[in-house]
């Protein structure tokens, strides 16, 4: 060990010295302690007079806007596509990604084709991109959230981002045809059928979280979006799954 900080110390007196020139440098010093049976020890330094060490460290942050990110496995797969182009991304949410560099032509071919293999789609229309935004928002709060926001999701949505729910209303339905309040019903019944098929909450209980007014108003919808009842949909789960475990018994 004290050979060890003994090394180390002559370096950064030789580190020092260099610093003394009134050239611009840069010196990466690589100390290969594999002999100690340690991790091999790097040490990097990167000064320039006239240019402060701060100010080099500076990164560009491109952000991505990405379709039909729904799920975790989605950020998985934008996760590995980015790796193998070549990009280095700090965050990866769904309907986007932040990497550390500027997209090149080439780079930018690659990852829209690569992404569109998976049935994802990189976007650039500033219109879909809000759209998506919207869309990811819904899911994440119906889906992954522990409960619904207290306020009304109208309000939830234009605070997050930053935007009139009429003009975010009015888009959506110029783009998709439908309407935002039809596409968080479905999500909502989807999440229904979720927490039914898990079988672990009553009825009643999946109607409060996700802000019904009544277990009748959950079964009406979920009847008019499924064509069933929560009832019947929960003895055609507990069916199939029994005659699954039949066939694994064969």
């Amino acid at each position: 060990m004290r050979s060890i900080i003994n090394h180390t110390d002559l370096l950064l007196d030789q580190i020092r010295n260099v610093k003394d020139s009134e050239h611009q440098w840069q010196h990466v010093l690589e100390n290969n302690m594999s002999r100690f049976k340690r991790p091999e020890l790097k040490i990097t330094y990167a000064y320039s007079p006239k240019q402060p060490v701060e100010k080099a460290h500076k990164f560009v942050k491109t952000k991505l806007y990405i379709k039909n990110m729904v799920s975790t496995r989605c950020k998985i797969v934008v996760k590995a596509v980015l790796e193998n182009i070549g990009l280095h991304y700090t965050k990866v949410e769904l309907g986007e990604a932040e990497i550390t560099e500027n997209l090149s032509e080439e780079k930018h071919d690659r990852l829209k084709a690569a992404l569109h293999k998976f049935g994802l789609e990189l976007m650039e229309d500033q219109r879909k991109v809000l759209i998506e935004k919207v869309k990811n928002i819904i899911v994440e709060m119906i889906h992954y959230e522990d409960e619904l926001p207290k306020i009304k999701i109208s309000d939830y949505l234009s605070e997050k981002l930053h935007h009139s729910y009429f003009m975010l209303s009015r888009l959506w339905s110029e783009v998709r045809g439908t309407t935002i309040q039809h596409y968080i019903l479905a999500q909502k019944i989807e999440r229904a059928k979720e927490l039914i098929a898990y079988d672990e909450l009553t009825l009643s209980e999946i109607a409060y979280k996700l802000h019904y007014s009544s277990v009748s108003h959950l079964s009406n919808q979920f009847k008019k979006y499924t064509g069933l009842t929560p009832s019947h949909f929960k003895e055609m789960k507990q069916k199939r799954r029994i005659s699954l475990e039949n066939v694994r018994m064969m």
